[in-house]
């Protein structure tokens, strides 16, 4: 897989788990039984987050900026070659190029990052 993929991917999970933290109904639960401090535990996803984030080439970085300003997931799997952020048919003459791992590959309609499952 390609590095600045697996730090994508990396980002996407943080980003997850801060939205669940974030939300009232699960604050109660999380607080109570673990005895979490929400606004901390936030406040060290949102640092690890940036961490991560320096960790990415500019572009990318800038690419993940604009996709997610727009969309909550901006990186999707292409599974029979299909784009499971758009649900569109990546063309079959792009396919080939997904098995090259050192590659990073986007969506030609919604413009998200693609990473391949084979099934």
């Amino acid at each position: 897989m390609h590095p600045q993929l697996e730090l994508l991917l990396q980002i996407q999970d943080l980003k997850s788990q801060r939205r669940e933290l974030a939300d009232a109904e699960n604050n109660q639960v999380e607080q109570e039984e673990f005895h979490i401090d929400i606004e901390q535990a936030i406040a060290h996803l949102d640092a690890k987050i940036e961490e991560v984030r320096d960790g990415l080439e500019p572009r990318i970085r800038a690419r993940l900026d604009r996709i997610v300003g727009t969309r909550q997931r901006a990186i999707v799997p292409l599974i029979n070659g299909t784009c499971y952020g758009c649900f569109t048919m990546v063309p079959t003459a792009n396919l080939s190029s997904f098995s090259n791992r050192n590659q990073l590959h986007t969506c030609e309609n919604c413009g998200r990052f693609l990473y391949s499952v084979k099934s």
